[in-house]
Parts: C-alpha cells; sequence; structure tokens
C-alpha cells in the first residue's frame, strides 16, 4: 500500500510552523534573544567604571621628614621685650613632605618659604621669599634637639662679600618654639643676634 501523495501546491509543514513567517520567526528568534543579550552585557560593561587604582604607599613617612612637625601650626611672634613681631603659619602640604610657611610681619614686611627634607642630599632645605625681593636658601638638620639652617647671601653694601645665616628652631617645653636667627658679617668668627622670636599657639 502506498502513501498518499501529497498535492506539489501544499508545502510541508511540522505541526508548529503553520506559516513562511512563522517558520522564519521561529528560526530568527533565538538569535535576536542572542544578539539582545550581549549588547545587554555591553552596556553593563560599559556603564561599569573602572577598580579605581591602589593607593599609592606614603613616601615621607621617615624619622627625618618628620623632624620638623613641631613648627606646624598658627602663631603668635613675640621678641623677647614682649611686643608682638607679627604672626606665622606653617601648613604641612604634598602629603606631608613639606612645610609651607606665611608670615606677616607687624610692619607690613611678609615673606613664605617651602621647607623639605631632600632624602637624596640627607639634609633639610628652606628657600625663603619675602615681599621685598629678597631670598635665601638654607640648608642644615638636626642638632642637639633643635633644628639648624644656615647659608649665605651677598652683601650689599661689601661686592664679593657674603652675609652668613643660621637660624635656630627650638621646641620648648610649655610648647612654644624659639626662633633664633644669627648673622655673621666676618665669615662667622663673630656672630651677631638678627632676631628672636617666641612662638606662642593661636588657638
Amino acid at each position: 500500500m502506498t502513501s498518499p501523495q501529497v498535492p506539489r501546491s501544499m508545502p510541508l509543514r511540522t505541526a508548529s510552523c503553520r506559516s513562511d513567517a512563522g517558520c522564519m520567526m521561529r528560526v530568527a528568534l533565538p538569535w535576536v534573544v542572542s544578539m539582545a543579550a550581549l549588547a545587554a552585557c555591553a552596556a553593563a560593561m560599559a556603564q561599569t567604571p573602572p577598580p579605581a587604582p591602589a593607593p599609592k604607599p606614603a613616601s615621607c613617612t621617615s624619622t627625618e621628614h618628620r623632624q620638623f612637625d613641631f613648627w606646624i601650626g598658627r602663631w603668635a611672634v613675640f621678641t623677647p621685650d614682649g611686643k608682638q613681631a607679627g604672626e606665622n603659619r606653617i601648613d604641612a602640604i604634598d602629603d606631608g613632605c613639606a612645610l609651607h610657611e606665611r608670615w606677616r610681619g607687624a610692619g607690613g614686611f611678609s615673606g613664605t618659604s617651602l621647607n623639605h627634607w631632600d632624602k637624596v642630599a640627607l639634609q633639610w632645605r628652606q628657600h625663603w621669599v619675602d615681599n621685598q625681593g629678597g631670598s635665601l636658601q638654607l640648608t642644615g638638620g638636626w642638632l642637639g634637639g633643635s633644628m639648624v639652617l644656615s647659608g649665605s647671601a651677598p652683601q650689599k653694601d661689601k661686592p664679593g662679600a657674603l652675609l652668613l645665616h643660621r637660624i635656630t628652631w627650638t621646641p620648648l617645653a610649655d610648647g612654644a618654639v624659639r626662633q633664633w636667627w644669627q648673622r655673621s658679617l666676618d665669615d662667622g668668627k663673630t656672630w651677631e643676634t638678627a632676631f628672636d622670636g617666641r612662638y606662642v599657639r593661636v588657638p
């Protein structure tokens, strides 16, 4: 017994595929779903921020970097006779790698300095600039319980001669700081006091 012949005008279809459009949809649907899933994944990845870089370890944490920290703060500065010479503010900057000084004198004189421990030269450095056009560069370090920095500058009235400077900062037991500035006109044979100030913290 032979199978009944299907008319040529009727294409073969499965029970679940009733039309050409339905068959095409059935084939295309998994591809559409896959592409939509990929697009959603790509969008999520684009919106997710990259992980933050790991923080760099602090580079100015040595004992030497902390030697001048006693100078940090806001200060009223007095001369030995009790008169206020001015105000000074010292801030730690650049993650504790430097100290920024801002001096305001009672008579209008002002200046600023940058101080830091040079880990290559193994010494402290200060670069001072004031509103009179003066500048001074000092180097030194911790000595006998004090920060002692020294340097030189040309003498104004003696071409070729140098004026030596030596400044000593000493932390005192009561929380104050003494700044003693000395100068020498004879290449260090004798020294005179240029400034002697007592720093008292301003609340």
